[in-house]
C-alpha cells in the first residue's frame, strides 16, 4: 500500500456521505455500540462495489444505461424511505435513554442496503482501486483485492470514530427536544437531498 493510497483513502472516507450520515444517526439516536453495527453495516455494503470492480461488473454499469437506471432508482427510493424514517417518531433518529431495543443486525443491514444500492460506489471503486495498482498483469487482481480490504478496513475505523463522537452527544440531545427536532430535520433533509440529486443525476 503506497501512502498516497492512504491519504487518498481517508479524505475520501472523511467526507461526509451517505454512510457517514447514517453511522451519526444512529449514534445519536442508539449510542456507541448500535453505531458501531451500522459502521460494520455500511463497511459490508462497500464490498459488492469493491467485488464489482474488480471482476468488471462495475463495466456494467456504466455501459448499460438500463442497469445503471435500476439500481440508481432503488437506491433513491431507499434513500427517500430513510429521509422519512428519520422524520417519523420511534424513526432511525430516535433518541432515549433505553438502549435495550436496539436491533444491531437491523441497523447493520440498513447501513449495508444505503452502500449497496448507491450505484456511484461501484463507478467510484472501479476509477479509484486501478490507480493504484502498479504490479505485473498477473498479480494485479490480488492487488485490487488488498486496496479494497485495507480501504474497507480505513472505513469501518473512520465510521467508528464518527459513531463514538455522536454517542458522547446523546446525553446534549436528550436534555434538548428542540435540538433533537432540528438534526431530525437536518439528517432527513439531506438524505432527501442525496436521494434527489442521485435521481437527477445521469452518471
Amino acid at each position: 500500500m503506497s501512502v498516497e493510497f492512504f491519504i487518498t483513502s481517508i479524505v475520501v472516507i472523511l467526507l461526509p456521505g451517505i454512510g457517514v450520515l447514517y453511522t451519526l444517526a444512529v449514534g445519536l439516536g442508539r449510542g456507541f455500540r448500535a453505531s458501531v453495527s451500522a459502521a460494520f453495516g455500511c463497511t459490508l455494503g462497500i464490498l459488492p462495489a469493491a467485488a464489482g470492480s474488480i471482476v468488471g461488473l462495475a463495466a456494467i454499469l456504466h455501459t448499460s444505461a438500463l442497469a445503471f437506471q435500476v439500481v440508481k432508482y432503488i437506491g433513491v427510493a431507499y434513500l427517500f424511505y430513510m429521509a422519512w424514517s428519520i422524520l417519523r417518531e420511534g424513526g432511525a433518529l430516535a433518541v432515549s435513554e433505553d438502549k435495550t431495543e436496539t436491533s444491531h443486525l437491523r441497523v447493520a443491514t440498513t447501513g449495508m442496503l444505503l452502500n449497496v444500492l448507491n450505484p456511484k460506489l461501484s463507478l467510484f471503486f472501479l476509477a479509484f482501486l486501478p490507480q493504484f495498482v502498479t504490479t505485473a498483469a498477473g498479480e494485479g487482481t490480488s492487488a485490487l483485492v488488498l486496496l479494497a480490504s485495507i480501504f474497507m478496513l480505513l472505513t469501518f475505523i473512520v465510521f467508528v470514530g464518527y459513531g463514538a463522537c455522536a454517542s458522547l452527544a446523546r446525553d446534549y440531545v436528550i436534555s434538548r427536544p428542540v435540538v433533537l427536532v432540528w438534526l431530525r430535520r437536518s439528517f432527513a433533509g439531506t438524505f432527501g437531498f442525496l436521494g434527489l440529486r442521485l435521481a437527477l443525476s445521469d452518471r
